[in-house]
């Protein structure tokens, strides 16, 4: 039997580091995905080996499972609805057993999602030979969420041949989850993130596993629904960048200018709040589609503004600014900033020509760039190839 799920990757559309501060912020799933396959051995192939194949980063690794036995004895236990977190030693065992694999040092960064990937698989399925295969359309650390979409569809694939989540097996093509599953599946890939991350905010995950759109403040996420036909270039300027030294420079500004930063944090809590009714109205007509593009545009343009005035722009993020300007585009920096991704909305009646000229212009600057749909479907799972 053949499990295979994906989930989508994730753009902050609005309110990135302001929601530090206490401003709302909004994210919304892309139509890029992270695919899992998962396959038991035939008993004729008497194969005892549990491989992970990681395709986009050209790495496989296997253990024989009576190491991974000895390494985590006090898992693989009856499977548990509540799903716990990786403790101290178990880390170290984890870390132990990629380490043991001769883990590639130019892919050292990846091997806090194997140890994830071993967590979530001996969790949920204990000690069982499996191949599974991982590719992904999501660039790793461009802050498209590719690390909670990863977490995300393994949690989907393991739960879906646990037996533990309800989904019609007989059904063709691609199936959801249930509400209940969801909310699951959402806990694991939230631990998933953990080992990776140590203390992320559990937004990527929410918005991989349900989709749609996301609204959160202050620690509360509020699932927003759309039936706007968005449409995004996301550039990736593949510059690096250290999240945790850019949120630590906003907050440094703010302490020097706090008065002057609360108005800039008052302001992102206003368009993000703006954005989120203009998303969420009716649109019955082309006219109406437009005028709500352009209010986008708008709201998107002056959320740049203001994470220029945090101090989160970057050379990459300004050449990709003043090329989309040059026609008339509207663009701002998702996530951290200092480099990474940033997001141009491509309005319903703009012409193919004018997006691929845009995009020969960027791709002439050593960027990379993708087109994609905005708030649509979260994690999905289908069966034996009717995918």
């Amino acid at each position: 039997m053949e499990v295979k799920t994906r989930a989508p990757g994730k753009i902050i559309l609005a309110g990135e580091h302001a929601v530090v501060h206490g401003s709302t912020a909004v994210a919304a799933s892309i139509d890029l995905y992270t695919h899992v396959s998962l396959r038991f051995p035939s008993p004729s192939e008497n194969d005892d080996t549990l491989i992970i194949q990681l395709k986009s980063v050209a790495l496989e690794l296997s253990w024989p499972i009576s190491r991974i036995k000895a390494a985590l004895s006090y898992l693989g236990c009856p499977f548990s609805s509540t799903p716990t977190s990786c403790s101290a030693e178990s880390a170290r065992s984890l870390a132990a057993l990629v380490e043991e694999e001769n883990f590639p040092e130019a892919k050292i960064g990846l091997a806090s999602g194997v140890s994830a990937f071993l967590w979530l698989y001996t969790s949920i399925l204990g000690f069982k030979p499996a191949t599974v295969i991982v590719t992904s359309e999501l660039p790793v650390g461009a802050g498209l969420g590719s690390s909670a979409a990863f977490c995300v569809a393994l949690s989907g694939a393991f739960l879906a041949f646990s037996g533990s989540v309800n989904v019609d097996m007989s059904h063709q093509g691609w199936l959801m989850f249930g509400d209940n599953d969801l909310e699951l599946l959402n806990k694991w890939a939230f631990e998933g993130e953990k080992i990776i991350h140590g203390k992320p905010s559990g937004i990527d995950n929410t918005v991989s596993t349900y989709g749609n759109m996301i609204k959160f403040r202050s620690g509360s996420l509020t699932r927003i629904k759309s039936d706007l036909p968005l449409k995004m270039l996301i550039t990736n300027t593949k510059v690096g960048r250290n999240t945790k030294a850019l949120v630590a420079g906003v907050s440094e500004r703010s302490l020097r200018h706090p008065d002057a930063m609360s108005f800039v944090f008052n302001a992102v809590d206003s368009i993000s709040r703006e954005l989120s009714n203009v998303i969420q109205s009716p649109a019955p007509d082309n006219l109406s589609v437009t005028e709500k593009e352009e209010k986008l545009e708008e709201l998107m343009e002056m959320n740049q503004g203001l994470l220029q005035c945090m101090g989160v722009s970057h050379a990459s993020i300004e050449t990709v600014l003043r090329t989309t300007l040059k026609y008339k585009l509207a663009s701002k920096l998702t996530g951290a900033g200092g480099g990474g991704c940033v997001l141009t909305l491509l309005p319903t009646l703009l012409s193919g020509t004018v997006v691929d000229k845009v995009i020969e212009e960027l791709e002439s600057c050593g960027f990379q760039c993708l087109t994609a749909g905005i708030g649509g479907k979260g994690v999905e799972v289908c069966f034996d190839g009717s995918c």
